[in-house]
């Protein structure tokens, strides 16, 4: 099938701001499917999450790298009101179990990390 005219079937043409949502929506997902939350509900929460972080981006453009970290932290704090504490850190294997944090908390290349044990666990997306 050839690309209607003037579609050369790029991708270039994709506004930023999706890519950053699509990118962030991506991460978040990998890391819930990872930790076997991945439910229905759990995904209509990063759904949620991403829809109010593109109305956030809209309004600040500038923005648009902390998104990935907003959203991992907006599902976070959604899953602790309806489930519990997530992702659970898995570097303390004694004292009360308690979730990671995202760091940092408004910036770039966002990870999780153990704010007990002072160590960086993994990027968000890449939790294992």
């Amino acid at each position: 099938m050839t690309p209607a005219s003037g579609d050369n079937g790029s991708m270039d043409t994709i506004d930023p701001l999706e890519q950053a949502l699509h990118a962030a929506r991506a991460l978040v997902l990998a890391d819930l499917v990872e930790r076997e939350v991945a439910e229905a509900e759990v995904v209509s929460l990063v759904e949620e999450a991403v829809a109010h972080r593109r109305w956030w981006v809209e309004q600040w453009p500038e923005g648009i790298g902390y998104v990935a970290g907003l959203v991992a932290q907006d599902v976070q704090d959604a899953l602790l009101e309806r489930h519990g504490r997530w992702p659970l850190c898995p570097v303390c294997g004694s004292g009360d179990p308690h979730a990671l944090d995202v760091e940092p908390e408004l910036g770039p290349d966002p990870h999780w990390v153990c704010g007990k044990a002072g160590v960086v666990v993994a990027p968000v997306g890449r939790l294992t």
